[in-house]
């Protein structure tokens, strides 16, 4: 197959443990570069987290788990938490508890200071902190929002918010998505603004949130320090990202 796009997740694909980018994956990157092939981060991070965009100078991103996205700079699709909601998840937090942070396309604030959960989670990321403020949410479009609450605590939250969906990227925190959010929209997005297929693109991912995005592509590819549950969806599994991952996949893939 004549792939035309690869899609790279960050946490566990690009970066490793120590949030850096293995030479051989840079070094891959630069070489799939000067063939023509699109290169995107496909990433449940928001676009101002931006180093490891700087670093390898990609320029289009499927962030928030395809809640914005953004080819060469120019929006394609956004998808905003409706406010109601945000309304009712804020209302259930606050009720057990739980801190919540709101993520914007260009800020993201929290509505609780300190909070050890919070700092644990956002903290595993290495990236700034988000600032304090509750009403963040009434002021910006929030496409995202990380909820800090426990594997036991989570189910009085897929009971009071039918409207949106959960998924757990840390112990203390998952991901809150628009309705029918993933990072597949938002792949799907891209591709029809490019007048792509989805048979046409590669994807490499790590986590439960690629799951969707690696069944979705021509050939989908699973790290191999990924979660053992994404492992069966993907075409193949390669190597760890500490072990030549990214090389290993992209040649398993013709594209190197």
């Amino acid at each position: 197959m004549d792939y035309k796009i690869v899609f790279f997740d960050i946490d566990g694909t690009l970066f490793n443990e120590d949030k850096e980018i293995p030479k051989s994956t840079i070094d891959a990157i630069n070489q799939l570069k000067s063939t023509g092939v699109e290169l995107v981060i496909a990433t449940g991070r928001a676009p101002y987290f931006r180093s490891i965009t700087e670093q390898l100078g990609i320029e289009s991103f499927v962030s928030l788990n395809g809640a914005y996205v953004v080819y060469k700079g120019q929006i394609v699709k956004s998808y905003p938490i409706p406010k109601e909601d945000l309304k009712t998840l804020i209302r259930c937090a606050e009720l057990h508890g739980h801190p919540l942070v709101f993520l914007g396309d260009q800020r993201y604030f929290s509505n609780a200071q300190n909070h050890p959960r919070l700092l644990e989670s956002v903290g595993s990321l290495k990236v700034e902190l988000p600032g304090y403020n509750p009403l963040y949410w009434q002021e910006a479009d929030i496409y995202q929002v990380f909820l800090h609450c426990t594997v036991e605590e989570e189910h009085v939250y897929e009971r009071a918010l039918p409207n949106l969906r959960l998924v757990r990227w840390h112990p203390f925190a998952l991901d809150v998505l628009p309705s029918g959010g993933s990072k597949a929209r938002g792949i799907l997005d891209l591709l029809h603004a490019l007048n792509l297929e989805p048979a046409q693109a590669v994807a490499f991912g790590n986590s439960l949130n690629d799951r969707e995005l690696l069944a979705l592509v021509g050939y989908g590819i699973a790290m191999g320090n990924a979660v053992e549950e994404l492992k069966p969806v993907a075409d193949f599994v390669t190597t760890s990202v500490d072990d030549n991952g990214i090389v290993n996949g992209l040649k398993a893939a013709g594209l190197v």
